[in-house]
């Protein structure tokens, strides 16, 4: 009996042993290989550093700048040669923002040239004004600015420097009783321009719907002594409407000038807004017809001035009546405002859509187009152009003769 018993105190003791452990085993959790004990993570943090640093400001810069996806990434795309700038201007409370003139119209200031200053001395030497002055022409560097005076354009206005009209473009000055005409004008302008010896003169003047032909009698004189002192000079003139008086527009056309211009200024439906209310899209047309019925060897020539508010419908129109009434030369430009009594600026245009004007009126006809920004109704390439064109024509002609002459000798022999 003692061995049984001994046996299964044996069993009994094993048996308790492995409950125990069991119940040890159970009571903590199991463990995986790839578990990480944060526990254990936590104590060897605190072994590696005992004592946390605070942050410091080169971490922060290091932190608050480029990441690597900053150079990596494509690069940004480079701004339009005509995106426009914008500024605000104005004191607190008050400020308002506004379109910076673009780049491609900034011309250099007028100073410090010295042919610019001969060319001034002489005008008012001579008491005689310029529309590039008046009219306050961006141009005026350039035009002025040459090698010598013969290499210089000046557009000579006419009838003092103010005129009788309000248009809301304009920069020359106006009144409703201007000072009298000078009479020693034709001959003085005459005079300086044979002293400066130029191949192309251009003439313009002030409208003066105070005299009862509108001025059209001293343009006359004014173009037939510059014909007697320079016959080989070429002369252009702009003119005013003579308030419709289609008479006086004849009289001026047949006095000898090479060029007759008028400018419709803008299309017809702004032209009630944009001009004198005196000055009509139509009254404008018939000027340019009736000039040239008179003289069909004149070549007639008119401007437009974009920017304003019109549409590419509009303008287009304008071209086809001008071509309706056989008008050769046309020229484009931005309207610039000249203080801030006058029109604003409606619109900026672009040198790129200046370049499609001109093919455009090139492609329906017209004999030349000048369009830039910067061009005005005397403009110096233009001028260049027409002066060959009107010399290709004088030798033509000379041909003709000559080769007339020859033949009535042969004929009479």
């Amino acid at each position: 009996m003692a061995a049984p018993l001994s046996r299964s105190r044996c069993l009994l003791s094993s048996s308790t042993t492995l409950k125990g452990a069991a119940s040890r085993t159970v009571s903590r959790p199991r463990t995986f290989a790839t578990t990480i004990d944060s526990s254990s993570q936590q104590q060897s943090s605190t072994s590696q550093n005992p004592t946390s640093r605070a942050p410091t400001t080169f971490r922060d810069k290091l932190n608050a700048g480029p990441s690597f996806a900053d150079f990596v990434s494509s690069p940004e795309t480079p701004p339009s040669p005509y995106e426009l700038k914008t500024a605000t201007v104005g004191p607190e409370g008050r400020k308002k923002t506004i379109t910076r003139l673009p780049e491609w119209l900034k011309t250099p200031i007028p100073s410090g040239n010295a042919n610019y200053k001969k060319i001034k001395n002489d005008l008012r030497g001579l008491n005689l004004h310029t529309v590039c002055e008046e009219a306050r022409c961006p141009n005026i560097n350039d035009c002025w600015g040459g090698s010598s005076k013969s290499a210089a354009t000046a557009t000579i206005m006419l009838m003092g420097d103010t005129c009788t009209r309000g248009c809301r473009f304009c920069a020359v000055k106006t009144s409703r009783t201007p000072p009298p005409l000078d009479v020693h004008e034709p001959e003085n302008t005459a005079e300086a321009l044979k002293r400066w010896g130029l191949g192309y003169v251009v003439l313009t003047a002030v409208d003066r719907d105070d005299l009862s032909d509108g001025g059209a009698r001293h343009w006359a004189e004014t173009v037939i002594k510059i014909k007697q002192k320079a016959p080989q000079m070429l002369v252009e003139t702009l003119t005013g409407d003579f308030f419709g008086d289609m008479e006086m527009v004849k009289l001026v056309a047949a006095s000898g000038m090479d060029v007759f211009a008028h400018n419709i200024e803008t299309v017809e439906a702004l032209t009630p807004h944009v001009r004198d209310r005196r000055a009509t899209f139509r009254t404008s047309l018939e000027v340019l017809r009736v000039a040239k019925e008179t003289q069909p060897d004149l070549i007639t020539k008119t401007s437009i001035m974009l920017g304003l508010g019109e549409t590419e419908e509009q303008i287009w129109d304008a071209l086809k009546e001008l071509r309706k009434n056989n008008v050769d030369v046309v020229t484009f430009g931005q309207y610039m405002r000249p203080t801030r009594r006058h029109m604003a600026v409606t619109e900026y245009i672009t040198p790129d859509k200046f370049e499609q004007w001109r093919q455009r009126a090139l492609d329906m006809g017209f004999l030349y187009c000048a369009s830039g920004p910067l061009v005005r109704s005397s403009y110096k390439a233009g001028e260049a152009f027409i002066e060959n064109v009107l010399k290709k024509r004088a030798a033509k002609r000379n041909e003709m003769v000559g080769a007339q002459a020859v033949e009535g000798d042969t004929k009479t022999a």
